[in-house]
Formats: C-alpha cells, sequence, structure tokens
C-alpha cells in the first residue's frame, strides 16, 4: 500500500503566505520610519542659520568641545531636537492607544479633554499662581491624570462604550477650553505670552531639564503598552469577543489609559499640547502599514517625524518663525473635517 501524503488546503497556505507579507511588509515600514526619524534628527542638528558638517556634530554629541558648535548645537539644537522626537514618539503612541482601544480614530487626547485639562491647569498656573515652569508641568501632569479619571467614571455604565467616552470627552474639553479662555482674558501681557507660548505647543527654549522627565516616561510606559499589544488588538473585535478570548478587558482598559495618559501628561508638560500629533499619527501609520499588528511602534515613528519635521519647518520654511503646535495645527485640522465628513457618509467609523 503506498503512503498517502498530506497536504495542506490551498486556503490555509494562502493565509499563511498573507501573514508573512504582512509581517514582511510591516518591518519594511517600521524600517523606513526609523530612517527618516534619524534622518530627520540629524538634519535639525545640522541644519539652520549656521550649517554644522555631520564631523562636527557628532564631536558634540560625543562630549568634545567644538567652537561655535558646541552651544548652538550642544545647548540649543540637541535638547530641542531630542524633546521634539521623544514627545512626538509619546503623543503618537498615546494617541493609537485610544483609537485602538476605542475603536474609533475621533478618540484621542486631543479630542477627549486631556490635552485640554493639561492646558487649563498650566494657565490657571502661570497667569493665577505664578507658579515657575516645574510646578506648571506637575500641575498640568495632575491635571491631565485626572480629567483622564473624571471622564473614564463618568463614561461607565458597566463597561465603556466608546461613542460615550468621546462625547463626554468632547463635551468636558469645551468646558475646559472656557475656563482656559477666561483666565487667559484675566492675564497681565507679559503672562499672557507665556501661557499662550505654553498653550501653543513650542518647543523654543528646550532644556535638558525638560528632556529628561519626558525621556524617562515614554521609557517605563512604552514596555506597559507594547506588552498589553495583543490584548489592545483583541479589543478591537468587541470587549465581549476578547473576553472571550481570555483578556481581561477592564483591567486592560484601565493598564492601557493610565500609560497613555502618562505619555500625554509628560509631553504635554515638557513641550505643550502640540496639536493633533496624537489624532494623526495612529491613522497615517494605519495606512502605511496596512491590516494586520499593532500600530504602536509605527504611529510612536510618525508622531516623532510629524513634530521633528514640523517644528523645522515653523523655524526655517517661512517668513516668521512659528511654534510647532501652529504648524501641525494647520496640517491637522483639515483632516479632522475630511475625517468628520467621511464618517458622517458611511454611517459609522473609520
Amino acid at each position: 500500500m503506498s503512503a498517502k501524503v498530506l497536504t495542506r488546503p490551498p486556503s490555509v497556505g494562502a493565509a499563511a503566505r498573507g501573514r508573512v507579507r504582512r509581517a514582511s511588509r510591516r518591518r519594511r515600514v517600521v524600517l523606513a520610519l526609523a530612517v527618516l526619524v534619524v534622518a530627520a534628527f540629524s538634519v535639525t542638528l545640522m541644519a539652520g542659520q549656521t550649517f554644522y558638517p555631520p564631523r562636527e556634530v557628532i564631536r558634540v554629541v560625543l562630549g568634545e568641545q567644538v567652537p561655535g558648535a558646541t552651544f548652538t548645537v550642544g545647548r540649543l539644537r540637541l535638547p530641542r531636537a531630542v524633546l521634539a522626537m521623544v514627545a512626538g514618539f509619546s503623543f503618537g503612541l498615546a494617541g493609537v492607544t485610544f483609537q485602538t482601544m476605542l475603536r474609533n480614530p475621533l478618540a484621542s487626547p486631543d479630542i477627549i479633554g486631556i490635552s485640554s485639562g493639561a492646558s487649563a491647569a498650566a494657565a490657571f498656573a502661570i497667569v493665577t499662581l505664578s507658579l515657575g515652569e516645574l510646578r506648571v508641568s506637575v500641575l498640568a501632569i495632575v491635571a491631565g491624570l485626572a480629567v483622564a479619571i473624571l471622564v473614564y467614571a463618568l463614561a461607565f455604565r458597566g463597561g465603556v462604550a466608546g461613542t460615550r467616552l468621546i462625547l463626554i470627552g468632547i463635551g468636558i474639553s469645551a468646558m475646559l477650553d472656557s475656563l482656559t479662555n477666561y483666565v487667559l482674558s484675566q492675564a497681565a501681557e507679559w503672562d499672557l505670552q507665556e501661557a499662550m507660548r505654553w498653550l501653543t505647543g513650542s518647543l523654543n527654549g528646550a532644556s535638558w531639564d525638560q528632556v529628561v522627565p519626558a525621556v524617562a516616561a515614554p521609557a517605563v510606559l512604552t514596555p506597559v503598552l507594547l506588552a498589553r499589544s495583543r490584548d489592545l488588538s483583541a479589543m478591537q473585535l468587541g470587549d465581549d469577543t476578547a473576553s472571550a478570548l481570555g483578556v481581561r478587558v477592564e483591567r486592560t482598559r484601565i493598564t492601557v489609559i493610565v500609560a497613555a495618559v502618562g505619555l500625554i501628561a509628560f509631553a504635554t508638560a515638557a513641550a505643550g499640547p502640540i496639536a493633533f500629533v496624537a489624532f494623526l499619527s495612529g491613522p497615517i501609520a494605519a495606512r502605511i502599514v496596512g491590516a494586520g499588528g499593532s500600530l504602536l511602534v509605527p504611529a510612536g515613528l510618525v508622531g516623532s517625524l510629524l513634530v521633528l519635521v514640523a517644528d523645522f519647518c515653523g523655524q526655517f520654511a517661512f517668513d516668521s518663525r512659528y511654534p510647532v503646535g501652529v504648524v501641525t495645527g494647520v496640517l491637522g485640522a483639515p483632516y479632522l473635517v475630511h475625517l468628520i465628513i467621511r464618517t458622517n457618509r458611511t454611517g459609522g467609523s473609520l
């Protein structure tokens, strides 16, 4: 008797090949994004009103004393570029976390009030309390966390529905924005300038004192989110399906919310609420990575790239200099309108 040869059904083989192709594409896209971030970071250090060649920049980064370059690159450009890269990564990572968890591209910290809470607290601290930079940052972090807890508590009804949380967040965001405007209307001229610089989202005057906590937050919280990436992907199928797959939905939701809000709060405290980076990074990453797999790392890299490029353009691409938040706002506002119109036409989320 001849032995029977067991073969897999064609559909199984095709599915396996599809997974391999998607994984390969994902690796190539992540590598390309990382290369672009490094390139943008390098250009930010080299180019400006004075151009420094790569050799001198590398010497400064390694701690050598280079006349002229040590101050310009080491004291001005390097902390600004590091803060731009880290803040962008934090915004992008936190934004896509909310969008994935709530299965809605509108569910970013810009939209649901977390950034508004940090901004209102910072404006109050600067204008009314006349606090210094460190205390303003601490108060902004605490306020961002408090707003996240409030929105979650108000949206909780035996679970959290994404649409309910978004609507509550939009309402609280509007209230906080009104409070911020009232505080600014009572501000003296000097306090108003300082508050507006912070509220716009700016990297001007970036220092290592701002960079250190901004780097520490993603160093601690990014592994937490990456460890939950599979659970987040399962939650896209709905809470019931995720529970059936063994995901502890509420515990996962609370963990990722705390981690994502921490990223947003520390980044906002360091650089201000840079508009729409958290909102844009996830959809852009989804378009270039394609279906399948976690978007956490690609969205973080897209966020870094957006902030680095926007800050460089704000400094040198126009006749006047603009804060990075103005440039990202110009990019993000039309996309928000497009997203709302498209969602309304299709009758659901994207």
